[in-house]
């Protein structure tokens, strides 16, 4: 258990790329805080009735854009949950200012090469679908950098487990 709580009305927000591990790290910051975890791309595929790659497919980045900025508005007015976003959420400032309203954002990062690795063999990453999806990755961290760099923190996840991410996330924000 983690040795400093953060208020029970602090929402914790997992920001950053596709395969940092915003998912699996909400699960264990979930877990041990006792605290619901809610995925932006689950309430999207839940609002939508279909999945993701399949709004891209039928209606394009643009209306799943869209439809990501309601189900982030509508998550960031819980209070006390773990929310974790789309590696795009970032890109509107309206998502940011949202979520950093009730909660900590959090950046997770890790290396292209990382990313790269823990995305491969899913057809599920539709930005990815391309001929050169490490290339595709460096083009796109490079152009969301400066939308990461508003997170309150920034945490490395490579070579780190799940948990060991939730730790370091607990003791950054009592370090606040």
């Amino acid at each position: 258990m983690p040795t400093c709580r953060p208020s029970e009305k602090l929402n914790i927000v997992l920001t950053g790329f596709m395969g940092t591990g915003k998912t699996a790290v909400a699960g264990e910051l979930s877990r041990l805080l006792g605290r619901e975890a809610l995925d932006a791309d689950t309430e999207i595929e839940r609002t939508a009735a279909m999945p993701i790659k399949e709004i891209f497919r039928l209606h394009g980045e643009p209306y799943f854009r869209d439809l990501e900025a309601q189900v982030i508005k509508r998550l960031s007015r819980r209070r006390g949950v773990i929310i974790s976003t789309g590696g795009g959420a970032v890109l509107r400032r309206d998502n940011m200012e949202a979520l950093k309203a009730h909660g900590v954002v959090v950046c997770l990062r890790a290396s292209p090469e990382v990313i790269l690795q823990r995305t491969q063999g899913t057809d599920e990453r539709p930005l990815l679908q391309v001929e050169d999806p490490l290339k595709r990755i460096k083009e796109l961290l490079q152009a969301r950098e400066p939308y990461y760099q508003e997170a309150d923190l920034m945490i490395d996840t490579d070579g780190k487990t799940p948990l060991q991410v939730a730790q370091e996330i607990l003791e950054q924000i009592c370090r606040r």
